[in-house]
């Protein structure tokens, strides 16, 4: 533990010592930048080369937020919005860079939110401070058109209460990323190894832009741990994703099959797609952002699929951030998924007592106002459980239902320092279940409370 936290303290060192190199004077920003043309705002596409010396570094495509030089100029995601490298006169010399996302937070939740039915006291609140995640990040640039990116995770929460009534200190980081990319051109790269998997635009967003103070809770459950049905890790699984940009970059791709869930080496594989239209600005980034703080004007929609054997998901989304009025711009995030794991539990490869028929509403809306640095956002998600017989193991269909359905609705607000370099971020959801009584079932609503302080450089 204390290995990894050196690494951490040495990352965020190494990165300031280093980072006089990557800076071009005159650049005052990203967005507009008169004296750095080619460095666009979210969603804008390139029209020019980069002039210096560093070309090949800044090509880097698989980062989870924007690269030093960004960072320093305006911590908005930038990464992939270059033209892919081709014959480029300046002499090329790989690059590494390294940076951490941290997220903290001091919280107050009723036992009820995570536990309703088992809670002794689900009403009472429990309070204390919690390191969230603590990830140190490395990418670079090993060639012209090739790229990689690794990341590290706490597989749990630093402060939290452990089973035997210690608290939780001593955790052991795992990596989280680990991936290379390959640009054959524009319209096809190839990205292999450990990387994040969803058919949706929230769970393709970097954990440093997100807008609400989490990821959403619904629309991929099924693939967060080793024992979950994906057998995921945090969303991440093994195996190879094809991407690209076509028509004039408006339309995106992604479509990869990867290990999914693992019985015997013998089982399917899984296949993961995504198809993305940009409306206007267009958006190149790998890890996609949850809101872009007034920069540019997005307007996506995006289709997808997620399939493993008797799994089946397919899902809808859109995302809207554009200027509104003379203060800020507004973000709209709103998405749907209908998912299940079949109706043939008898089969070895079946996920049809593992994932449930449900539908997933998604939505989060917030205002950013852009001289006060403030950002108001509300946030809904609703699970919908509809099993069939053969997927509740003999429990009462209707019973199985409520008792699997629930939905979350809150909001909060935002203030950023230094847009997402640092910010707090004060929340309060609200988790509602069917909880069971002697007389069936009463539906039950419990708090939670976060506030919490992200720092973020690479």
């Amino acid at each position: 533990m204390r290995l990894y936290f050196l690494l951490l303290a040495g990352a965020l060192s190494a990165n300031l010592a280093y980072s006089k190199p990557f800076y071009h004077p005159g650049s005052v920003g990203v967005a507009g930048n008169p004296g750095n043309a080619w460095a666009e705002g979210p969603g804008k596409d390139s029209t020019q080369n980069p002039p210096s010396a560093d070309t090949a570094f800044r090509q880097n495509l698989l980062l989870e937020g924007p690269n030093s030089y960004y960072l320093r100029s305006s911590p908005l995601f930038n990464i992939n919005k270059k033209h892919i490298l081709g014959n480029d006169a300046t002499p090329f010399k790989p690059s590494i860079q390294v940076g951490a996302i941290v997220h903290m937070f001091a919280s107050s939740e009723q036992d009820g939110y995570s536990n309703p039915q088992g809670a002794a006291t689900p009403t009472s609140w429990n309070r204390g401070f919690t390191l969230y995640r603590a990830r140190v990040l490395v990418g670079g640039q090993l060639s012209k058109k090739g790229s990689f990116f690794m990341e590290t995770e706490l597989p749990s929460a630093i402060g939290g209460p452990n089973p035997d009534g210690t608290k939780n200190v001593k955790v052991s980081p795992i990596i989280l990323d680990a991936q290379y990319q390959y640009n054959f051109s524009n319209a096809f790269q190839i990205i292999a190894g450990q990387q994040l998997v969803s058919n949706n635009r929230n769970g393709l967003q970097g954990a440093a832009a997100l807008m609400a103070n989490d990821f959403s809770y619904f629309q991929y459950p099924y693939n967060l741990f080793a024992n979950s049905p994906l057998q995921g890790n945090f969303g991440r699984d093994l195996g190879i994703n094809t991407r690209g940009f076509l028509f004039s970059d408006h339309l995106e791709y992604r479509v990869g099959m990867f290990t999914g869930r693992n019985v015997d080496n013998k089982g399917p594989l899984r296949f993961v797609g995504r198809f993305a239209y940009n409306f206007l600005d267009r958006e190149k980034d790998y890890y996609y952002a949850g809101t872009n703080l007034g920069k540019g004007k997005t307007l996506t929609w995006a289709a997808g699929f997620d399939a493993q054997s008797s799994y089946h998901n397919f899902s809808s989304d859109l995302f809207l951030d554009h200027p509104l009025g003379d203060a800020g711009s507004i973000t709209l995030n709103g998405a749907f998924q209908y998912m299940t794991g079949g109706t043939n539990p008898g089969s070895q490869y079946s996920f049809a007592s593992l994932i449930p028929a449900q539908t997933v509403e998604f939505l989060e809306l917030g205002y950013y106002f852009r001289a006060a640095k403030i950002q108001p956002w509300i946030k809904y998600e609703n699970e919908d459980v509809s099993a069939k017989p053969q997927q509740t193991k003999g429990q009462d269909v209707g019973t199985f239902n409520k008792y699997n359905s629930s939905h979350v609705f809150g909001g909060g607000v935002n203030y950023f320092f230094n847009d997402f370099g640092t910010n707090l971020r004060l929340s309060y959801m609200t988790r509602g279940y069917n909880v069971a009584t002697l007389n069936g079932f009463e539906k039950k609503t419990y708090g939670q409370v976060w506030l919490q302080l992200q720092f973020f450089i690479f």
